[in-house]
Order: structure tokens, then sequence, then C-alpha cells
């Protein structure tokens, strides 16, 4: 069964105005409680070095401890988007642009390296102008 950010969000909200939470809702207060969750989620990893992925040598009791901290850490920024009025779904898939922009595959396949370290100069002019006109909605459709 999936779940949208929209359907997530309307239950948080819920869930706080039932218990009278929203007067304790500022946007950094949830951030800070974000910050907290996200320091929970990686002593979950903390002095376990490199982990495969799908954690085959977890037990079912450690993924369930991840899963939950995993949840927090998004209910927390579900929250904080809406308290800040940010449509996060819109803002993902913006971002996503703006990623794919700037770190384009023939530049990157394959590497781990910063936008920085990927472009010569003659490009990065290029890149980041279209970058930065993008961010300021001068070129929305730019490539």
């Amino acid at each position: 069964m999936g779940v949208t950010l929209d359907e997530l969000k309307e239950k948080m909200a819920d869930f706080a105005k039932e218990r009278d939470w929203d007067q304790f809702h500022s946007p950094r207060n949830l951030l800070l409680a974000l910050v907290g969750e996200v320091g929970e989620l990686s002593e979950i990893f903390q002095w376990k070095g490199e982990v495969p992925k799908g954690l085959p040598d977890w037990e079912g009791e450690e993924k369930q401890h991840l899963g939950e901290e995993l949840s927090d850490v998004l209910l927390y920024l579900i929250r904080l988007s809406d308290i800040c009025g940010v449509d996060l779904g819109k803002a993902v898939l913006r971002k996503l642009e703006l990623n794919a922009l700037k770190y384009p595959v023939n530049l990157c396949k394959g590497s781990s390296k910063k936008y920085k370290h990927i472009h010569n100069n003659a490009t990065t002019t290029t890149s980041t102008s279209i970058i930065n006109d993008s961010e300021n909605g001068v070129a929305d459709n730019a490539v």
C-alpha cells in the first residue's frame, strides 16, 4: 500500500491538532526535532563501517528500528515543509531537474566527484548560468 506526501502531511497535521501541539510546531522547533532524529538515525549505523545494500546481516529488530527512525525523519521533514508552506513534492521534482542540469550524465556517470570538480571552466560557466537562471525563474526550460 503506497501513501502520498499529501496524505502524510494531513495525518501529521491531524495528529498535532488532536494533541494541541500546533503551538509547539514552529519552524525552528521542528527543524531541531528533525536534527535530533537524524542523530538517532546516525547512531544506528555508528561503528558498523560500510554495510551492504539490503542490510542482509541485520536482524529483523535492527531493521525495524531503522524503519522507525527513518519514519521519524520523514515525518518531521513533512511537517516542517507544511508549516513553512513548501510543497515538498513540487520542491523535490524541481530539485531533481536542477540536479540533472548540474550533473549531466556524460560528465558524471560513475563518478562521485562534486559539481565543481567535474566541469572544466567553459562548461562550468555555461552550466552555472543555466542553473542560476533556473533558480531565479528566468530559464525554467533551459538546456
